[in-house]
């Protein structure tokens, strides 16, 4: 299976300082209302689907070419192209915004997708309100349910972290956002150098939620793991990525800091370990593991 992933080997985030979007209207559709963050991705954006009954809100992420020789741009318009092919995908699911239009102006990318109303992980998260051990388990229960449908489309998020999970306000469940420039791994720019199975790429992620080997330019999908543990321990324990212990194995040492049950210590842990063949390798393994903790088999009384 070839993996997607995020890069931004094709696409700068860098806007034309000279170049207002606010009140502007795109693609005689989308008007802008206000700019919400950039980085790896590009500049996104509020706004207002004015074609569309009630003008509901919508997020709208601007993408610019690196530059625009024309052989270029055909490279990134065929990247584009299949970016947004697997953010059409990955919208099929209840956990992932859609993907309401993508379109090019004047050789620069735009991808429209649905504005979720709810709140960032990370506004819940502090040292002074640690969670529960059952909030632990249904976050588990909540994002695992994504992450195994993302990765069997082949895809990698590679930027999980607090900021990037929002808590839909309708109904509390966890959607995963920012995927990023998603593209494929074997790179039309580069496909000799595509070796590996995961490909060589640039590395694309947040010090302290990204795994080792992610750091290294080598994604998987037992990366992606190692965020949400890396996500669980900071919510449990209060402590933020840059102040865990790490022994010298690489692995964290924070069981000291919260008490909780073995069974379900052990699991973050699994999730958290520093070499990927330690971990667990797919999110279906986590869930078989919770359904056991949480709903153990009878034990049968002996004859």
């Amino acid at each position: 299976m070839s993996w997607v992933i995020v890069t931004q080997s094709i696409l700068s985030p860098v806007m034309k300082n000279n170049i207002s979007m606010l009140d502007s209207i795109l693609s005689s559709r989308y008007k802008i209302l206000q700019r919400l963050g950039g980085g790896s991705f590009g500049q996104t954006y509020l706004a207002l689907d004015t074609q569309r009954p009630h003008s509901p809100k919508c997020v709208v992420k601007h993408l610019m070419p690196l530059k625009n020789d024309p052989e270029f741009m055909t490279t990134a318009r065929d990247l584009f192209q299949r970016e947004a092919e697997t953010l059409e995908k990955l919208g099929s699911h209840d956990q992932v915004p859609r993907l309401l239009a993508y379109f090019e102006v004047n050789e620069e990318f735009y991808l429209v997708q649905d504005y979720i109303p709810g709140t960032l992980l990370s506004q819940e998260l502090s040292a002074e309100h640690p969670w529960t051990e059952p909030q632990a388990i249904a976050f588990l229960e909540n994002i695992l349910q994504v992450l195994e449908f993302i990765h069997q489309l082949g895809v990698i998020h590679r930027d999980l972290k607090p900021e990037n999970i929002i808590r839909r306000q309708i109904d509390g469940t966890l959607i995963l956002i920012d995927f990023g420039a998603v593209k494929t791994m074997q790179s039309a720019l580069n496909p000799s150098q595509n070796s590996a199975r995961f490909g060589n790429t640039i590395t694309i992620g947040t010090p302290g939620y990204m795994a080792p080997e992610q750091a290294q330019g080598r994604p998987r999908p037992s990366s992606d793991l190692y965020s949400i543990g890396v996500i669980l321990i900071q919510a449990l324990t209060g402590d933020t990525p840059t102040q865990f212990i790490q022994d010298a194995n690489g692995d964290f040492q924070w069981s000291a800091k919260r008490e909780l049950h073995p069974r379900l210590q052990n699991m973050i842990q699994q999730m958290v370990r520093y070499h990927f063949q330690d971990r667990y390798q797919h999110a279906a393994e986590i869930l078989e593991d919770l359904r056991l903790y949480t709903h153990p088999p009878p034990i049968l009384a002996a004859c």
